[in-house]
């Protein structure tokens, strides 16, 4: 079975965010596939995660309902294609659950975490479907949205 490919890639489709994050990469892992983790740190503040659901394995899927602080919610749901513990996640929004295609696919995120000194080298690459998208997201604030969420994380992994 052939891998997806977690090299360093930059594309004009690609938004890319690493981090070196002091916990082991079982822990960063878990605050990705555990919902109750998911809820405390997915969502940038003040937002917050009303919801989430995970059905970690290839084929499964995933909801993150993410809530505005007037109350709306942001549904996401995904399907996991790969999965290798504490090492690689691999999601798209293409399709929502059982291989059911999405209204609009938008991009397929790809999570590394390798071992560093019992440390996380944590690394998240959104590939989006096209340039528009990738821009999209961009001035959606990838950068200052994924960056804080990524804060988040790593208080949260402290503490477990």
């Amino acid at each position: 079975m052939q891998k997806f490919s977690t090299q360093p890639h930059i594309s004009d489709r690609e938004l890319t965010l690493s981090r070196l994050i002091k916990a082991p990469r079982e822990k960063v892992f878990r605050a990705w596939t555990e919902p109750e983790l998911i809820k405390q740190w997915f969502a940038p503040r003040p937002w917050t995660v009303a919801r989430a659901k995970t059905d970690v394995r290839p084929g499964g899927s995933n909801l993150i309902v993410m809530q505005n602080p007037d109350g709306e919610e942001f549904p996401a749901s995904g399907v996991y294609l790969e999965v290798v513990r504490n090492e690689l996640l691999v999601i798209t929004d293409a399709y929502t659950e059982a291989w059911l295609p999405s209204e609009k696919p938008f991009m397929t995120t790809i999570l590394t975490f390798e071992e560093a000194d019992g440390n996380t080298k944590y690394t998240a690459r959104a590939r989006h479907w096209n340039v528009k998208d990738r821009k999209e997201h961009e001035k959606m604030g990838f950068h200052e949205g994924w960056s804080q969420c990524t804060d988040q994380l790593a208080e949260l992994v402290l503490k477990l």
